[in-house]
Protein backbone atom coordinates (compact mmCIF):
# COMPACT_ATOMS: atom_id res chain seq x y z
CA UNK A 1 0.00 0.00 0.00
CA UNK A 2 1.21 3.31 -0.60
CA UNK A 3 2.71 5.76 2.11
CA UNK A 4 -0.80 7.91 3.72
CA UNK A 5 -1.11 11.39 2.32
CA UNK A 6 -0.20 13.43 5.18
CA UNK A 7 0.40 17.52 4.00
CA UNK A 8 -2.35 19.88 4.14
CA UNK A 9 -2.00 20.89 0.44
CA UNK A 10 -1.89 17.80 -0.76
CA UNK A 11 -5.49 16.65 1.48
CA UNK A 12 -6.56 19.78 0.71
CA UNK A 13 -6.95 18.76 -2.96
CA UNK A 14 -7.76 15.47 -2.69
CA UNK A 15 -10.61 16.94 -0.59
CA UNK A 16 -11.88 19.20 -2.95
CA UNK A 17 -10.96 17.75 -6.31
CA UNK A 18 -11.33 13.90 -5.63
CA UNK A 19 -13.25 13.41 -1.96
CA UNK A 20 -14.56 9.62 -3.53
CA UNK A 21 -11.51 8.20 -4.34
CA UNK A 22 -9.45 10.41 -1.36
CA UNK A 23 -11.85 8.34 1.19
CA UNK A 24 -11.89 5.45 -0.42
CA UNK A 25 -8.25 4.94 -0.80
CA UNK A 26 -7.75 5.84 3.10
CA UNK A 27 -10.83 3.21 4.07
CA UNK A 28 -8.57 0.51 1.61
CA UNK A 29 -5.74 1.58 3.59
CA UNK A 30 -7.03 0.48 6.62
CA UNK A 31 -9.24 -2.36 5.42
CA UNK A 32 -5.66 -4.02 3.85
CA UNK A 33 -3.90 -3.89 7.38
CA UNK A 34 -6.86 -5.56 8.98
CA UNK A 35 -7.07 -8.42 5.93
CA UNK A 36 -3.46 -9.28 6.82
CA UNK A 37 -3.94 -9.57 10.45
CA UNK A 38 -6.61 -12.08 9.39
CA UNK A 39 -4.42 -13.80 6.73
CA UNK A 40 -1.78 -14.42 9.72
CA UNK A 41 -4.17 -15.67 12.23
CA UNK A 42 -5.71 -18.24 9.67
CA UNK A 43 -2.15 -19.11 8.52
CA UNK A 44 -1.04 -19.39 11.71
CA UNK A 45 -3.19 -22.12 13.74
CA UNK A 46 -1.75 -22.03 16.79
CA UNK A 47 -2.87 -18.68 17.29
CA UNK A 48 -6.06 -18.84 20.09
CA UNK A 49 -5.85 -15.01 21.20
CA UNK A 50 -5.15 -12.24 19.86
CA UNK A 51 -4.32 -9.19 22.29
CA UNK A 52 -5.38 -5.76 20.70
CA UNK A 53 -3.72 -2.89 22.91
CA UNK A 54 -3.67 1.00 22.03
CA UNK A 55 -4.36 4.29 23.34
CA UNK A 56 -7.44 6.12 23.93
CA UNK A 57 -9.31 6.92 20.53
CA UNK A 58 -7.13 4.59 18.62
CA UNK A 59 -10.15 2.36 17.17
CA UNK A 60 -9.66 -0.75 19.54
CA UNK A 61 -12.94 -1.12 20.00
CA UNK A 62 -14.13 -1.28 16.14
CA UNK A 63 -10.81 -2.75 14.90
CA UNK A 64 -11.30 -5.87 17.18
CA UNK A 65 -15.20 -5.67 15.96
CA UNK A 66 -14.13 -5.58 13.01
CA UNK A 67 -11.50 -8.27 12.76
CA UNK A 68 -14.16 -10.28 14.18
CA UNK A 69 -16.50 -10.39 11.27
CA UNK A 70 -13.44 -11.06 9.12
CA UNK A 71 -12.47 -14.01 10.36
CA UNK A 72 -16.20 -15.25 10.71
CA UNK A 73 -16.18 -14.47 6.58
CA UNK A 74 -13.70 -16.49 6.46
CA UNK A 75 -15.24 -19.20 8.36
CA UNK A 76 -13.33 -18.87 12.04
CA UNK A 77 -15.63 -18.12 14.93
CA UNK A 78 -13.99 -15.05 17.01
CA UNK A 79 -15.29 -13.73 20.31
CA UNK A 80 -13.80 -9.74 21.62
CA UNK A 81 -13.44 -9.62 25.45
CA UNK A 82 -12.85 -6.08 26.69
CA UNK A 83 -10.53 -5.86 29.50
CA UNK A 84 -12.31 -2.85 30.78
CA UNK A 85 -15.26 -6.12 32.29
CA UNK A 86 -12.60 -7.32 34.28
CA UNK A 87 -12.03 -3.80 36.49
CA UNK A 88 -12.30 -4.53 40.58
CA UNK A 89 -15.51 -3.59 41.97
CA UNK A 90 -15.33 0.00 42.55
CA UNK A 91 -15.17 -0.85 46.62
CA UNK A 92 -11.96 -2.64 45.95
CA UNK A 93 -10.45 -0.05 43.45
CA UNK A 94 -6.92 1.35 44.01
CA UNK A 95 -6.50 3.99 45.34
CA UNK A 96 -4.03 6.18 43.54
CA UNK A 97 -1.12 8.75 45.16
CA UNK A 98 -4.00 11.54 45.39
CA UNK A 99 -6.65 9.23 47.24
CA UNK A 100 -8.86 9.09 44.28
CA UNK A 101 -9.68 5.41 42.46
CA UNK A 102 -6.74 4.92 39.65
CA UNK A 103 -8.73 3.46 36.84
CA UNK A 104 -5.64 3.34 34.14
CA UNK A 105 -2.76 1.25 36.04
CA UNK A 106 -3.00 -2.55 35.15
CA UNK A 107 -3.59 -3.25 38.83
CA UNK A 108 -7.02 -1.50 38.20
CA UNK A 109 -7.97 -5.38 37.09
CA UNK A 110 -8.57 -8.38 38.92
CA UNK A 111 -5.58 -9.79 37.40
CA UNK A 112 -6.28 -13.42 39.41
CA UNK A 113 -9.59 -13.12 37.57
CA UNK A 114 -8.58 -12.61 34.10
CA UNK A 115 -5.77 -15.56 34.82
CA UNK A 116 -7.90 -17.94 35.57
CA UNK A 117 -10.29 -17.17 32.64
CA UNK A 118 -7.73 -16.86 29.96
CA UNK A 119 -6.05 -20.44 31.72
CA UNK A 120 -9.49 -22.22 31.40
CA UNK A 121 -10.34 -20.63 27.83
CA UNK A 122 -6.52 -22.07 26.18
CA UNK A 123 -6.80 -25.49 28.77
CA UNK A 124 -10.42 -26.49 28.32
CA UNK A 125 -11.43 -24.66 25.90
CA UNK A 126 -14.64 -22.76 27.75
CA UNK A 127 -14.83 -20.15 30.39
CA UNK A 128 -17.58 -17.72 31.71
CA UNK A 129 -16.53 -14.19 30.91
CA UNK A 130 -17.26 -11.36 33.20
CA UNK A 131 -19.47 -8.05 32.70
CA UNK A 132 -18.29 -4.86 34.46
CA UNK A 133 -21.41 -2.05 35.39
CA UNK A 134 -20.24 1.37 35.14
CA UNK A 135 -22.94 2.88 36.39
CA UNK A 136 -23.25 0.38 39.65
CA UNK A 137 -19.67 -0.22 39.77
CA UNK A 138 -19.72 -4.05 40.12
CA UNK A 139 -18.64 -6.89 38.00
CA UNK A 140 -21.00 -10.02 37.24
CA UNK A 141 -18.31 -12.52 37.20
CA UNK A 142 -20.64 -15.19 35.00
CA UNK A 143 -22.08 -12.60 33.02
CA UNK A 144 -22.02 -14.81 29.48
CA UNK A 145 -19.96 -18.35 28.52
CA UNK A 146 -17.47 -18.44 25.61
CA UNK A 147 -16.53 -21.96 24.41
CA UNK A 148 -14.37 -22.44 21.49
CA UNK A 149 -14.54 -24.55 19.07
CA UNK A 150 -11.18 -26.09 16.35
CA UNK A 151 -9.94 -23.00 14.76
CA UNK A 152 -11.58 -20.07 16.81
CA UNK A 153 -10.12 -16.77 18.72
CA UNK A 154 -10.15 -14.69 21.50
CA UNK A 155 -9.60 -10.97 21.00
CA UNK A 156 -8.66 -9.37 23.93
CA UNK A 157 -8.93 -5.48 23.92
CA UNK A 158 -7.87 -2.91 26.31
CA UNK A 159 -5.09 -0.58 27.34
CA UNK A 160 -2.70 -2.97 29.15
CA UNK A 161 -3.28 -6.14 26.22
CA UNK A 162 0.31 -6.28 26.06
CA UNK A 163 1.51 -6.03 29.43
CA UNK A 164 2.70 -9.28 30.23
CA UNK A 165 1.30 -9.39 33.70
CA UNK A 166 -1.93 -10.12 31.31
CA UNK A 167 -0.26 -12.93 29.41
CA UNK A 168 2.37 -14.07 30.65
CA UNK A 169 1.14 -17.57 31.77
CA UNK A 170 -0.01 -18.36 28.56
CA UNK A 171 1.96 -20.10 25.81
CA UNK A 172 3.57 -18.09 23.27
CA UNK A 173 2.46 -19.98 20.01
CA UNK A 174 -0.79 -19.38 21.07
CA UNK A 175 -0.88 -15.50 20.99
CA UNK A 176 -0.61 -12.57 18.27
CA UNK A 177 -0.12 -9.05 19.69
CA UNK A 178 -1.29 -6.00 18.01
CA UNK A 179 -0.79 -1.94 18.91
CA UNK A 180 -2.98 0.32 17.26
CA UNK A 181 -2.75 3.79 17.22
CA UNK A 182 -2.95 7.10 15.04
CA UNK A 183 0.56 6.92 14.21
CA UNK A 184 0.95 9.51 11.43
CA UNK A 185 1.45 13.52 11.77
CA UNK A 186 -0.19 15.69 9.29
CA UNK A 187 2.63 18.57 8.10
CA UNK A 188 1.93 21.91 6.90
CA UNK A 189 3.43 22.93 3.36
CA UNK A 190 6.64 23.99 5.13
CA UNK A 191 7.19 21.14 6.66
CA UNK A 192 6.15 21.65 10.35
CA UNK A 193 4.03 19.71 12.30
CA UNK A 194 0.73 20.94 12.06
CA UNK A 195 -1.28 18.25 13.98
CA UNK A 196 0.58 15.55 15.89
CA UNK A 197 -0.70 11.97 16.66
CA UNK A 198 -2.20 13.42 20.15
CA UNK A 199 -3.97 16.15 18.47
CA UNK A 200 -6.11 14.25 15.94
CA UNK A 201 -7.05 11.52 18.97
CA UNK A 202 -7.97 14.65 21.17
CA UNK A 203 -10.43 15.42 18.26
CA UNK A 204 -11.74 12.11 17.82
CA UNK A 205 -12.41 11.79 21.35
CA UNK A 206 -14.07 15.56 21.82
CA UNK A 207 -16.43 14.56 19.24
CA UNK A 208 -16.95 11.01 20.59
CA UNK A 209 -17.26 12.05 23.92
CA UNK A 210 -19.85 15.09 23.38
CA UNK A 211 -21.75 13.12 21.12
CA UNK A 212 -21.93 9.27 22.67
CA UNK A 213 -21.01 10.11 26.11
CA UNK A 214 -22.47 13.62 27.24
CA UNK A 215 -19.21 14.78 27.77
CA UNK A 216 -18.39 18.24 27.68
CA UNK A 217 -15.08 19.67 25.81
CA UNK A 218 -13.74 20.96 29.02
CA UNK A 219 -14.85 17.83 30.49
CA UNK A 220 -12.77 15.73 27.89
CA UNK A 221 -9.86 18.13 28.09
CA UNK A 222 -9.74 17.91 32.36
CA UNK A 223 -9.40 14.12 31.95
CA UNK A 224 -6.64 14.19 28.51
CA UNK A 225 -3.38 14.95 30.58
CA UNK A 226 -4.09 12.05 32.98
CA UNK A 227 -4.83 9.79 30.20
CA UNK A 228 -1.74 10.40 28.18
CA UNK A 229 0.13 9.82 31.85
CA UNK A 230 -1.37 6.49 32.01
CA UNK A 231 -0.65 6.05 28.37
CA UNK A 232 3.07 6.78 28.62
CA UNK A 233 3.43 4.92 32.32
CA UNK A 234 1.16 1.62 31.36
CA UNK A 235 0.94 1.01 27.54
CA UNK A 236 4.32 3.10 25.95
CA UNK A 237 6.87 0.43 27.70
CA UNK A 238 4.73 -2.75 25.97
CA UNK A 239 4.51 -1.11 22.34
CA UNK A 240 7.47 -2.75 20.80
CA UNK A 241 6.26 -6.20 22.60
CA UNK A 242 3.49 -6.21 19.13
CA UNK A 243 3.57 -8.59 16.54
CA UNK A 244 1.94 -6.02 14.39
CA UNK A 245 1.33 -2.53 14.49
CA UNK A 246 -1.64 -1.09 12.67
CA UNK A 247 -1.55 2.81 12.04
CA UNK A 248 -5.51 3.90 12.13
CA UNK A 249 -4.93 7.32 10.67
CA UNK A 250 -7.77 8.39 7.74
CA UNK A 251 -5.63 10.63 5.98
CA UNK A 252 -9.17 12.99 5.70
CA UNK A 253 -10.40 13.13 9.30
CA UNK A 254 -9.55 16.55 9.84
CA UNK A 255 -11.81 17.52 7.05
CA UNK A 256 -14.98 15.41 8.58
CA UNK A 257 -14.33 15.87 12.12
CA UNK A 258 -14.41 19.53 11.42
CA UNK A 259 -17.30 21.08 11.62
CA UNK A 260 -18.39 19.18 14.60
CA UNK A 261 -14.98 19.67 16.56
CA UNK A 262 -15.30 24.07 15.71
CA UNK A 263 -19.15 23.90 16.59
CA UNK A 264 -17.86 22.43 20.00
CA UNK A 265 -14.71 24.54 20.36
CA UNK A 266 -16.97 27.12 20.09
CA UNK A 267 -19.07 26.04 23.71
CA UNK A 268 -15.46 27.40 25.29
CA UNK A 269 -15.43 30.42 26.92
CA UNK A 270 -13.12 33.35 26.97
CA UNK A 271 -12.37 32.76 30.71
CA UNK A 272 -11.57 29.11 30.87
CA UNK A 273 -8.74 27.39 31.86
CA UNK A 274 -8.81 25.55 28.31
CA UNK A 275 -9.86 28.71 26.33
CA UNK A 276 -5.91 28.91 24.86
CA UNK A 277 -5.86 25.20 23.56
CA UNK A 278 -9.71 24.55 21.95
CA UNK A 279 -8.30 28.21 20.31
CA UNK A 280 -5.06 26.41 19.29
CA UNK A 281 -6.33 23.48 17.69
CA UNK A 282 -9.41 25.64 15.69
CA UNK A 283 -6.43 27.55 14.30
CA UNK A 284 -5.55 24.31 12.43
CA UNK A 285 -8.60 22.53 11.60
CA UNK A 286 -9.73 26.16 9.97
CA UNK A 287 -6.91 25.40 7.53
CA UNK A 288 -8.80 22.00 5.83
CA UNK A 289 -11.18 21.80 3.23
CA UNK A 290 -14.53 20.16 4.40
CA UNK A 291 -15.69 16.82 3.74
CA UNK A 292 -19.54 16.14 4.53
CA UNK A 293 -19.87 13.55 6.43
CA UNK A 294 -22.84 11.76 4.81
CA UNK A 295 -19.42 11.24 2.11
CA UNK A 296 -17.94 8.74 4.48
CA UNK A 297 -19.10 5.25 4.57
CA UNK A 298 -20.77 3.71 7.51
CA UNK A 299 -19.17 1.15 8.13
CA UNK A 300 -15.92 3.74 8.49
CA UNK A 301 -13.85 3.03 11.61
CA UNK A 302 -14.34 6.81 11.72
CA UNK A 303 -18.57 6.48 11.70
CA UNK A 304 -18.32 3.27 13.58
CA UNK A 305 -16.21 4.98 16.86
CA UNK A 306 -16.58 9.01 17.08
CA UNK A 307 -18.87 10.05 14.31
CA UNK A 308 -21.60 7.43 15.82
Amino acid sequence: MADVINTLSQINYEAENDTADFISAAEERYSFALDCVVERIINNKSVEIVLLAGPSCSGKTTTANKLRERLADKGHKAYTISLDDFYRNSVDAIIGDDGKPDYETVHALDLDLLEKVLKKLVKDRTAKIPRFDFDTGIRSDNAFEITLDEGDVVILEGLHALNPLIYGYLPSDALLKIYISVSTRIYDDSGYVLLSKRDLRLIRRTVRDFHSRSSSVENTFDMWDGVLEGENKYLAPYKYCADILIDTIHNYEPCVFKSRALDLFKTVEPDSVWFAETQRLTEKLVRFSDIAEENVPRSSLLVCEFLG
